[in-house]
This record gives structure tokens, sequence and C-alpha cells, in this order.
């Protein structure tokens, strides 16, 4: 790889990781396709994941000691559970034909129904989020298995657990601190179980030759990751519920067009 593609990968992994501190997701939803530029899509997802693991476990180590051990008891547990499920439920939808398909950008995109059905709750939750300009709509702690189901579910099934989980936490009138640090803990927990995964598919140790890559790839994300903590205490509640809202409408409308 040249001197320009170690760039472009490193700032999009500095970028991501940025953005993501204070939204608890969006890292492999940027990371990935950028890997895909130049390499399979197997390789992609192997380095991905393994950025997204070592960038969560960095982020809480800045910010742990802010966890909400409830939540993630409540959120985790039921979230990693229902993962497998989703799972299990892609394998099968795996050979459902998708409803469109077109070129953008020089790639083809697919929209299907489960990216449909996740753009939907993605854009729903957006939605609620920026229609409570005070921020005042709460949902109860007694709830979180419920969205520990559907973010573990989704999330095996697409990957895009942060997403919903975010849009679920966000409301759960946690401070600005525990959100993060327990959408951090619940995203450890749930990456350990998808390196296992990956690891029964992919072959980690072909990644020999690209580790320097993935290592300064690691290294700009905690780069971004240190960089969001310092500004951490400069952000109010509403700032990080209003880049979550609009980080959700980007994505949803990306996951609805079968471009992500």
């Amino acid at each position: 790889m040249s001197d320009v593609d170690y760039v472009i990968i490193c700032i999009a992994a500095l970028i991501a990781s940025g953005l993501t501190f204070f939204t608890g997701f969006g890292l492999g939803t940027l990371l990935l396709p950028t890997f895909a530029l130049f390499f399979p899509l197997p390789s992609a997802v192997a380095m991905t994941a393994i950025v997204h693991l070592l960038n969560n476990v960095f982020k809480f180590f800045l910010i742990g000691r802010h966890t909400d051990k409830d939540t993630v008891i409540r959120f985790g547990i039921p979230a990693i559970l229902a993962s497998f499920l989703g799972a299990y439920s892609l394998i099968r939808l795996a050979t459902a034909d998708p409803l469109l398909s077109y070129e953008f950008a020089g790639r083809i995109c697919e929209i299907t129904p489960a990216r449909l059905v996740i753009a939907f709750l993605m854009a729903a939750f957006a939605l609620v989020e920026v229609g409570s300009t005070k921020g005042q709509i709460k949902i109860d702690k007694k709830y979180l298995p419920l969205g520990g189901l559907l973010s573990g579910f989704f999330g095996g099934l697409s990957g895009h657990q942060g997403a919903l989980r975010s849009a679920f936490l966000i409301k759960c009138g946690l401070s600005k601190e525990a959100f993060i640090a327990s959408g951090v803990a619940i995203a450890c927990f749930v990456d350990i179980a998808r390196i296992g995964v990956y690891g029964a598919k992919y072959d980690f140790l072909s990644l020999g030759d690209r580790v320097p890559l993935v290592a300064a790839a690691v290294g700009a994300a905690f780069v971004g990751a240190f960089v969001g903590r310092q500004i951490l205490h400069k952000v109010s509640v509403r700032v990080v519920q209003t880049i979550v809202a609009v980080m959700l409408l980007g994505i949803s409308i990306g996951l609805g067009a079968g471009i992500i």
C-alpha cells in the first residue's frame, strides 16, 4: 500500500473515533467501507473488528469509571444473547433477493427488507430525539432488557447495534459520562463475542502482512478517542443528544438507500 492509502485509512479512523466517542456508534460504519476500498470484504471486516474492539477497550480505560453497572447488566446481557439470534436470522435472509439494486459511485447498492426495517427504527428514534426539544422524554430502566434485545438482534443481523443502543440509552436519564461509558462497556462485550464469531469464519492469521496498517489505524482511533475525552467536559448533554440524532438520521438514510 502507498503512504497515501495509509493516510486515508488513518484519517478515517481518527475522525470516526472522535465522533463515535460522543454518539457511541459509527466507527465500524465509517471504517469498514474505507478498508473495503483497498482489501477484499472478509479482510476488511476482520480488520475493522480488531480496530473497533481495541478502540472500545481504550475508551473504557479513559471513561470506564463512569459506567452505570445496572444499565450494562440489564442491557448488555440481553444484547449479547439476542445477537446470536440476529446472526442466525442473517444467515436465513442471506439468500433473499433484494427489493432493489442500483449502481452508485462505482459499486452495487442493494435495498433489502432488513435494512429498511433497521433504517425505519433508527429514523424513528432520531425524530423522537429531535422532537424532544427540552430532552425531557425518559425511558424507565425496567425496559432496558427490551432495548438490549432489539439492539443485539439487529446488531447480529446487520452489525449496526451501536446506533440502536445509543438511541435507547440516550433516553434513560444517564449523565453524558455514564451514557458514553455504559455504551462502551456494552460494546466491548458485544465486540468480544463478535470477534469470536469472525474468528470461526475469517482467518485472522492471514492478516499478518497487514498488521502495520491495522496498528496505524488503531493508533489513529486512539488519538480520536483521546481528543474526544479531552473536550467532553465542554459538551452538554443536549449537544450529545443532538449529535446522536443527526448521526442516526444520516445512517438510517444510508441504510434505507442501500449505500451502507
